[in-house]
């Protein structure tokens, strides 16, 4: 049986991971539960970004990934994605998963390169 674990905060003392929601599986859809966290500056409280990890493996989770970002507009290229994704790395670790997936458009190049930064490899 899957257990939420306390990361209500998870931070590398540059930007923040704030939880906003906790979300359990819902089998009938075909979905992992996940934790859903705003992207924050590090202790400020405005809100720069979202990111989310749904834990575990399937068909969805191949598609749509095990973790979404965005960053708001205004503070791209300053590398939050890559960032937070390798925060959010402890959650997955806890949670026992050797690997995750990210997946993005081939011509959205700056997610491609978010991934590459993150240090994650290009399948296909």
């Amino acid at each position: 049986m899957f257990y939420f674990k306390d990361f209500d905060l998870l931070t590398d003392d540059d930007i923040d991971l704030k939880i906003e929601k906790k979300v359990p599986a819902n089998e009938e859809k075909g979905r992992v539960p996940s934790y859903k966290y705003r992207i924050t500056l590090h202790n400020m409280e405005d809100t720069i970004g979202a990111i989310d990890i749904r834990i575990g493996h399937n068909e969805n989770t191949y598609y749509g990934g095990n973790i979404g970002y965005t960053i708001n507009e205004e503070y791209r290229g300053n590398s939050y994605a890559s960032k937070a994704c390798k925060i959010i790395r402890e959650v997955a670790i806890v949670h026992g998963m050797e690997k995750l997936i990210i997946t993005c458009n081939p011509d959205n190049f700056p997610s491609r390169r978010t991934c590459e930064k993150s240090g994650l490899k290009l399948r296909e």
